[in-house]
């Protein structure tokens, strides 16, 4: 089977992390995980700078994304600067051609300078969302979550988001076992859903009252069968409804309700993807209580049925 090309856009003054993200993800060799062609391109032509003080030179031009089933620009260098016209041109051409377009970080920024992120929704760092807001009116902009899907247009926060952004499209084309595999290898989280919130006030537990609240989301995640709420929940911590609210939301970022959506939906397509429970089953198991119920949240998530995502996956 012919290896599938993700061309990664380079350009002079990138961050080598920001480069490095898709790379790892789609150019290393991962054992047990579909290989990928990988190819680094770029508008400009010579040896590129980059923010650490080296170069790097890249090998194809503009014309990979012509080659391309994903594309993915992994920043950009300035928000202030637009996106040169022979790249904007090379990015719609590919999205005509039915490339499935990335833009991790302020990525997004040249997506949106070719025009192909109006009318949709779309992501990048916090930092640069205010500016991005009032430069594209016409994109729906979502700052507060990890990574956004519209479409074949996907966009991530900032730095360590992309990792996720990457790490969801190679569980959207191979499962979440293989996605799982090269998130050990990378030594990450192996599934984050992409509307979790950007900025975490407290991401480590800091008071022993938190490891208590963290202790608690293992048990959750091994009892999802049964059903919880808030009052529930806090009522375990020996927490006040109040107190354990705002503890939840330091640690995971959102609330217990969509905590809980997301954590159920995930078990779902485990489960779909590795076993041959029926989907009523499924629902059981992951909390839903009826398959109709797992449908309808399954469904608006991600746009198929539980029954044509299990056969994606067998298929692949």
């Amino acid at each position: 089977m012919e290896k599938p090309v993700v061309a990664v856009v380079a350009f002079d003054q990138i961050s080598p992390f920001h480069l490095s993200v898709p790379c790892v993800v789609f150019g290393d060799t991962h054992p047990g995980v579909p290989r990928f062609d990988l190819q680094v391109c770029a508008a400009e032509t010579g040896p590129l700078r980059t923010t650490a003080g080296f170069r790097v030179q890249v090998d194809h031009g503009l014309e990979a994304l012509a080659r391309a089933q994903i594309v993915i620009v992994p920043s950009w260098r300035d928000p202030a600067e637009c996106a040169p016209q022979a790249l904007c041109e090379a990015l719609r051409a590919a999205h005509a051609h039915g490339a499935q377009l990335v833009g991790l970080c302020l990525g997004a920024f040249v997506l949106a300078d070719a025009g192909l992120l109006d009318g949709r929704r779309a992501t990048t760092h916090w930092a640069a969302a205010h500016a991005f807001a009032q430069r594209y009116p016409k994109v729906v902009l979502d700052a507060d979550v990890l990574y956004v899907e519209d479409g074949p247009m996907l966009t991530s926060a900032g730095t360590a988001a992309g990792i996720d952004c990457c790490l969801h499209l190679l569980r959207q084309r191979y499962g979440g076992e293989i996605a799982n595999r090269v998130a050990r290898r990378l030594v990450t989280p192996p599934h984050r859903q992409g509307g979790q919130a950007q900025f975490i006030e407290q991401p480590l537990p800091a008071h022993p009252r938190d490891s208590r609240l963290t202790d608690l989301l293992d048990w959750v995640r091994a009892h999802l069968d049964q059903p919880h709420s808030l009052d529930s929940l806090a009522a375990r911590t020996l927490m006040s409804r109040r107190t354990f609210t705002r503890h939840f939301r330091q640690i995971t970022g959102t609330t217990v309700g969509d905590w809980l959506l997301g954590e159920r939906l995930a078990l779902s397509q485990r489960l779909l993807e590795t076993t041959d429970q029926p989907v009523e089953r499924i629902a059981a198991l992951a909390g839903f209580g009826s398959a109709v119920s797992l449908r309808q949240h399954f469904g608006r998530a991600f746009g198929v049925s539980p029954s044509a995502w299990r056969q994606t996956f067998r298929g692949a």
